[in-house]
């Protein structure tokens, strides 16, 4: 009997890994997507399907841990500071965004002549969008650190949080609910934000010094059961308290995010990260009921079209009012017009309290399967309906296979100058950069330019990282910059790296990165500058050369003191216009003081041993 078992649990293995393995290149071949594959495998071998599974509720219970993994690897991308200039989107733009919509599909229940409480609970849940696929679509797409995807990455945040209150409307709204008293519903939220500053403190002070010991160790399978603990333990304190596993992840991931470990975090967290997320798009295809799509076929269809062309007016109205473009906002609402995996949260634990029955929860949740089905068919729509920002790669070859012993990251006026020195000393220039137009209008100046994103760890191997002697990091986007030194210099520890800096700010992260060099893209062209200016006064070119030195030197001082105090420290290096008196040198005296007399020396010599 237990060989029986045994042989049934690896047919269902191999059925699973089967589905995915074909059903995913015929898709992404077909111009489909991976996700769009994922789904349709679930359905032909789920429970409604060849029936090679029985029960789909436990296999998408296992599967949500590739959402949690993939938050946990999206948290580590986004530091504390990052995070914190989002609060705008996340409580201004998500919370409009959520009660606009959530008001609009209530509006489509009222109107097919449901009770007022199942309208809500129907459409707040068809409100959470599904962040699984609108991650991976946007990570497809390379769009997750653009500052349209951090937008759409602020509102799935907001969702994400709207479960704990939306849960607890869920038990207001239930026969006999309005007797639970105050003090409970406090409770509860007391209990979630303890759970929160909880996990912050943990990560905060105990997280870097575990993994420090662990390195220490030097057991690389140490260091993965120590990041699996992490993800798995932020996710369950979260589901715990009452909020959502995956928003346990990401401030597991924030927490870590500048932490000397996190690329081994990530390299260590992704094959898993995967795996359960293609397992989870399979178990959401298992869990489309067909019986129920067949027998309610015209109440799934209409509602299906009315959720998601009311979500998607709603997403796009509140973009375009707040300043949103007409193509940004036509691909928000596109994104994310699909309801989500929190949905089947809410409407079973609206179904437990009595607000809805069992068809109406099997119908809702496929609704919501078909929309999160339906959602990389409409991105295809939109693409070919709308082409014009589809950029054609004729004519430009992809960086793959380079061997240049140095390679240049960004080729605009920045990149293109600084290549000259190096090109005329005769030394083999590998060149990348990502936008096509430059790399066409390079080729006519007899420049050969390939195309890639250095922010991609594959592309900087396919480029050559690895085995050139230097990096010369040229592009003009200071976060871009500094994710390249990043990944560089946590991939090709040896490798030479020189960067271009935008500014003080990218110029300190990039040193702190570990770039052996580092260059704002302004300061030698402002000093000539400034030099110029004194000898078209009148000023002798030497006493010019000795000021423009002292420049550099309170510059590297003030430079200096920012690495070890901050952004803010190191004003007594500059030179104001408002005549401030500065009690000290700035600059150290160019030779030593020396005594002049036997009086004057012992003066000196009772100075320095006081001192």
């Amino acid at each position: 009997m237990t060989a029986e078992a045994s042989s049934s649990d690896l047919v269902q293995v191999v059925a699973l890994l089967a589905a995915g393995v074909i059903a995913v290149p015929i898709f992404k071949r077909m111009g489909l997507g991976s996700i769009l594959g994922y789904l349709a495998a679930g359905v032909v071998i789920g429970p409604f399907g060849l029936r090679v599974f029985s029960e789909s509720g436990s296999i998408l219970h296992v599967a949500e841990l590739g959402v949690v993994m993939f938050l946990f690897i999206i948290g580590l991308e986004m530091q504390p500071s990052r995070l914190w200039g989002l609060r705008r989107e996340i409580f201004g733009l998500g919370a409009l965004q959520v009660g606009v919509c959530g008001m609009l599909l209530t509006m489509v229940g009222l109107a097919g002549g449901f009770p007022i409480a199942q309208s809500f609970v129907a459409g707040a849940g068809f409100v959470l969008t599904s962040t699984a696929i609108v991650m991976q679509l946007l990570e497809e797409r390379g769009e997750i650190a653009t500052p349209k995807g951090q937008r759409i990455v602020s509102i799935l945040l907001l969702e994400d949080l709207m479960i704990v209150p939306l849960l607890a409307l869920v038990a207001f709204l239930a026969p006999g609910g309005a007797e639970t008293s105050i003090s409970e519903r406090l409770t509860e939220v007391g209990i979630g934000i303890a759970a929160i500053v909880g996990l912050v403190v943990a990560g905060r002070y105990l997280l870097n010094p575990l993994f420090r010991v662990l390195a220490d160790a030097r057991a690389r399978e140490v260091m993965t059961a120590a990041a699996l603990l992490v993800v798995l333990g932020s996710a369950l304190a979260m589901q715990l308290s009452g909020l959502s596993m995956a928003m346990g992840a990401f401030l597991a991931g924030v927490l870590l995010s500048e932490s000397t470990f996190r690329h081994q975090l990530e390299a260590d967290i992704e094959p898993f990260r995967g795996i359960l997320l293609g397992l989870f798009f399979l178990a959401v295809g298992m869990s489309l009921d067909l019986g129920v799509v067949a027998h309610n076929w015209r109440l799934v269809a209409i509602y299906v079209v009315a959720y998601m062309v009311m979500k998607a007016l709603g997403i796009y109205i509140v973009a375009r009012i707040l300043k949103s473009g007409h193509r940004e906002a036509l691909e928000r609402a596109v994104f994310m017009a699909q309801g989500g995996e929190f949905a089947f949260v809410l409407y079973s634990s609206a179904a437990a309290v009595g607000i809805i029955d069992g068809q109406a929860n099997a119908t809702l949740t496929a609704i919501v399967i078909i929309s999160m089905v339906l959602t990389p068919l409409a991105i295809v729509a939109l693409r070919y309906l709308t082409p014009r920002d589809e950029q054609s790669l004729d004519g430009v070859d992809i960086a793959d296979g380079l061997t240049g012993s140095v390679l240049i990251i960004g080729f605009g006026r920045f990149g293109q100058i600084a290549s000259q020195p190096l090109l005329l000393r005769g030394l083999d220039v590998s060149i990348i950069d990502n936008e096509v137009e430059m790399i066409q209008a390079a080729a006519d100046f007899g420049f050969k330019v390939y195309y890639g994103d250095g922010t991609r760890l594959d592309i900087l191997h396919a480029a050559g990282a690895g085995r050139a002697r230097a990096v010369l990091i040229c592009v003009d986007k200071p976060d871009a910059a500094v994710r390249i030194a990043q990944l560089i210099k946590a991939e090709f520890p040896l490798v030479t790296i020189l960067a271009r800096a935008f500014d003080r700010g990218t110029a300190l992260q990039l040193v702190r990165a570990g770039v052996d060099y580092q260059l704002r893209e302004t300061f030698e062209s402002a000093l000539v500058f400034g030099g110029s200016a004194l000898e078209a006064l009148g000023v002798d070119p030497e006493e010019v050369a000795e000021v423009i030195e002292d420049v550099r030197r309170r510059d590297e001082a003030r430079f200096e003191t920012q690495l070890a105090e901050g952004v803010r420290a190191g004003q007594r290096f500059l030179k104001g216009n408002i005549g401030t008196p500065i009690p000290t040198p700035l600059t150290q005296p160019r030779r030593a003081g020396r005594a002049l007399n036997q009086e004057t020396a012992v003066v000196l010599n009772q100075a320095e041993t006081k001192n």
